[in-house]
C-alpha cells in the first residue's frame, strides 16, 4: 500500500511544495521578487518566501528538519547569518549545510532548500 503524495502549487516544470508521509518538501527558493538586491535582502525575501510555502502546507519554520543553502559568493555567508540567525526559531534550528554554487541566474545571490515536518 503506497501513500498518496500531495503536491501544492503545481506548474509545468514543477511543484513548490511535495509532501509525503508527513514530511514537507520545498522546491528550491530564489529571490524573483528583487533579484539585483543585495545578499540580506535576497535573504530575508527567500526565507519569507519559504516561511509562506511551510504555512501552506500546514507547517512552519520550527519544523525545519534540514536545510540546504546555496551561495553565489561564500563571502556572503556572515551576511546571510545575519538574517538567518534573527529568522530561525531559538531552540529550533535544523541541520543545514551551506556551500558556494553556480546559481541559474546570475543575479541570484542565494537559493534556498527546506525539508520540514508536518504539523
Amino acid at each position: 500500500m503506497s501513500l498518496p503524495i500531495a503536491r501544492v502549487h503545481v506548474g509545468p516544470r514543477m511543484s513548490g511544495i511535495a509532501i509525503y508521509n508527513a514530511t514537507v518538501y520545498l522546491a528550491g527558493q530564489v529571490p524573483l521578487n528583487n533579484p539585483e538586491a543585495g545578499i540580506a535582502e535576497q535573504t530575508r525575501e527567500v526565507l519569507g518566501e519559504v516561511e509562506r510555502l511551510l504555512r501552506d502546507a500546514g507547517s512552519d519554520n520550527s519544523r525545519i528538519l534540514q536545510c540546504q543553502i546555496f551561495l553565489r559568493d561564500i563571502t556572503d555567508i556572515g551576511a546571510m547569518n545575519v538574517v538567518w540567525d534573527a529568522w530561525v526559531l531559538a531552540g529550533h534550528t535544523p541541520p543545514r549545510a551551506t556551500v558556494q554554487a553556480a546559481l541559474a541566474d546570475p543575479r541570484w545571490r542565494i537559493e534556498v532548500l527546506v525539508t520540514a515536518a508536518l504539523g
